[in-house]
């Protein structure tokens, strides 16, 4: 121990005088600071993050690289390391000198960087800054053995320079270091995986954006650990005093030994995906950190308050200001600006009833539908139109809590998805005839993903729990006998009893499908916290109406389902050429609806969709009455059925509440506040109000006047990013 400390500090003497130890440790890093800071501009928001973590980076990679391994080169050249030949020291406390004296000279480093991002730039001090110097530490000794090396191998400062070129370029720009990896092609991506520095991004990124602790990245931490044994074992074994001792050419095959932790960790994450998905996780994260202020806007807050002029500022994906009248510059708050004049800044739309399994329409051949991808669009799609929340009421469960968790996570850009189901049903209730349709084979997966038919009321909890456990956002049941020529077996009342009292224990509110006035008043009696349709048959009751409002449950009227079964049953395809829907919907589906709109041989199944009971004048005029006694309104579209195709659903659906006799400001709110609050989201989402999350919609004109105008889009944000609307649908 005595002669490691002495190393130690003879080490230290010695690099503390040596120009390239110093030029790589302090200059070199920092002059790539002030240029990123400036490419980036490290002024907008969190873009000062990737800054700091690209520099921290450059340094480690300088420190290891160049630092340890032409350093020692040098010094057996020097005959330095000759001179400690005659003494009674092993090479052991030589390299493990090395490279604590490499980890000691960089700290500071990166504690100045650090320091001048946050002076200078505003970055907020790390919450994990612990485990922000573990992780540095452990990645300078990891790339400082990996230097050790490359010296131990090379024969000469000129060797060592051909050897350590090609791999600091390869780590430079293959890492994310100075080229974001998200830039990259897929098939370039994968071959970042098996690049050591790109864990030190990854994990740096990670402790930096997201708060992680260096636990959470263990998988790195392992690697670089490994690398650092591997390394430090073959460099002893390597280990030559003098310059006149000289290794095979085949030697600097142990270089590639070092590597072997990384191309194993890399085939690993090439399969998995994981630390791909997390860049971009992390590269999103950054895009929602920038900063925007949208002024001279009408502002819609979703509260029933209306702010005729101001401006919103938009800070680290949330709504850091609400001005009302006067705002100040957008340059003294580091802002981008986005004049709004003429136009009005709403909360982003909320769709609380669809089904992403449907599309909505037909395909001439549906071999072509990928259902994988019609999510994805349709994710998209919503977001594209302005509706940044939809919540599933109907799908298959394990796709959706999968659909979500890309898209809520930030990995796809797309609206964010909550999940309300799978159908609590009867056998041969509502929701078991879609099964009928499917090759015996297939029947059953479905049913285990779409439907739950509990035969006893602990079965439906268990049901429930199951549910709860894997994270649904709501449970839904189904209270529906059908028409005469199409019924359903309704399901027991007390079994449904049963599953909503379970949900409320779940802490998870309890929608209700209906289908006639009678099923609305079981449904209210059971304590439902929705109404998912109503009756589209026969008037709901005033009373019943009056117990809804009193007992705070909610109304999700759906009235754009009731257009699209009937306009289809018609051949009318009008719908298909509202413009939103134009842009949103691919060539195939709106080719394949007009032509079965139209077929000769889809006539008798339009004939049978048109002789089922329903009626927008019923549907509106339960809307008008819940309206009048105070009930909570909310915005379903039901899409995916006939003619209701994904995307811009509220829009419509609003403007079929306003022919229905509703006010827009009612309308609005229904699809923005109003929703937020039946999703349980409202501390977040649903209206414009500092602290929320910076989800929103500018549309042109005043949709308060016109609501038509909800389909003139200027600009949507999702949580803080300004969405690129011209690229969204080329996700990969």
């Amino acid at each position: 121990m005595k002669a490691f400390l002495a190393l130690l500090k003879i080490d230290l003497r010695l690099a503390s005088r040596n120009r390239t130890v110093l030029f790589f440790n302090y200059f070199f890093p920092l002059m790539f600071f002030f240029v990123f800071a400036q490419l980036f501009d490290a002024n907008q928001g969190s873009a000062i993050l990737q800054v700091v973590t690209m520099v921290i980076v450059l340094g480690i990679l300088g420190n290891g690289l160049f630092g340890a391994g032409m350093r020692a080169v040098q010094e057996r050249e020097e005959n330095v390391l000759r001179r400690y030949k005659v003494t009674p020291i092993t090479p052991v406390p030589l390299l493990a000198a090395s490279m604590i004296t490499g980890v000691v000279l960089y700290l500071p480093s990166v504690v100045l960087v650090i320091f001048l991002a946050h002076q200078f730039y505003g970055m907020a001090l790390p919450g994990q800054l612990g485990s922000l110097l573990i992780f540095v530490c452990l990645g300078a000794i990891a790339f400082r053995s990996l230097g050790l090396i490359i010296a131990a191998v090379v024969n000469s400062s000129q060797e060592s320079n051909i050897l350590i070129q090609p791999i600091y370029m390869a780590m430079l720009f293959l890492s994310g270091a100075t080229i974001p990896i998200t830039y990259m092609p897929h098939w370039l991506q994968n071959i970042t995986q098996f690049i050591p520095a790109t864990y030190l991004m990854t994990g740096i990124g990670g402790i930096l954006q997201r708060g992680e602790t260096v636990f959470a990245n263990w998988q790195a931490v392992a690697a670089l650990l490994l690398t650092t044994a591997v390394a430090t074992f073959i460099a002893t074994k390597l280990f030559r005093w003098e310059k006149e001792e000289k290794l095979r050419a085949s030697a600097k095959l142990w270089v590639l030994v070092v590597l072997l932790p990384f191309l194993f960790l890399g085939a690993y994450q090439a399969w998995s995906q994981h630390d791909l998905v997390k860049a971009r996780i992390l590269a999103r994260d950054l895009r929602r950190g920038q900063t925007w202020l949208i002024q001279n806007a009408r502002i819609f807050v979703g509260n029933g308050k209306v702010i005729e002029s101001g401006a919103v500022l938009v800070k680290n994906g949330k709504i850091a200001e609400v001005y009302d009248g006067n705002f100040p510059d957008a340059k003294k708050l580091n802002a981008e600006a986005i004049d709004a004049a003429g136009k009005t800044v709403l909360p982003g739309l909320i769709d609380m009833h669809v089904h992403l399994g449907a599309p909505g329409g037909f395909y001439d051949d549906w071999s072509k539908f990928d259902a994988q991808k019609s999510y994805e669009r349709e994710l998209e799609a919503y977001l594209y139109c302005g509706i940044t929340a939809v919540r599933s009421a109907g799908d298959k469960v394990d796709e959706m809590l999968k659909l979500r968790q890309q898209f809520n996570s930030g990995e796809k850009l797309g609206t964010e998805l909550f999940l309300c189901g799978p159908l609590f049903t009867a056998e041969g209730g509502h929701g078991t005839e879609y099964a009928k349709r499917l090759p015996e084979i297939a029947r059953a997966g479905f049913n285990a993903q779409f439907l739950r038919i509990p035969k006893t009321q602990e079965e439906a909890r268990q049901q429930v729990d199951e549910l709860a456990a894997k994270g649904v956002n709501a449970i839904k049941g189904i209270l529906e006998a059908g028409v005469p020529g199409y019924t359903f077996n309704r399901m027991n009342l007390d079994l449904l009893r049963a599953v909503v009292e379970e949900a409320h224990a779940k802490r998870l509110p309890a929608a209700i499908h209906t289908g006639d006035s009678r099923d609305v008043i079981d449904a209210v009696a059971l304590g439902a916290d929705s109404i998912e349709h109503g009756s589209f048959r026969d008037e709901i009751p005033d009373a019943t109406i009056a117990e809804m409002a009193a007992k705070g449950i909610a109304f999700d009227p759906t009235l754009s389902v009731v257009e699209g079964f009937t306009d289809f049953s018609k051949g009318k395809t009008d719908l298909l050429k509202r413009s939103l829907v134009q842009q949103v919907a691919t060539k195939e589906l709106l080719t394949g609806t007009e032509h079965a709109a139209a077929s000769a041989e889809m006539k008798s199944f339009r004939e049978q969709i048109g002789r089922y009971p329903m009626s927008m004048d019923i549907g509106g005029r339960d809307l008008v009455k819940a309206w009048h006694a105070g009930v909570l309104l909310v915005t379903g579209s039901d899409a995916g059925n006939f003619l209701v195709f994904h995307g811009s659903t509220v829009q419509r659906e609003i403007e079929l509440w306003v022919a229905a006799g509703i006010p827009p400001a009612v309308a609005l709110q229904a699809a923005t506040g109003n929703a937020a609050r039946l999703l349980r989201a409202e501390n977040r989402i649903g209206t414009i109000e500092k602290g929320k999350e910076a989800s929103l919609l500018v549309v042109d004109g005043n949709p308060l006047q016109d609501v038509r105008a909800l389909s003139s889009i200027s600009v949507v944000f999702l949580k803080g990013e300004r969405v690129n609307r011209t690229t969204i649908f080329e996700q990969k």
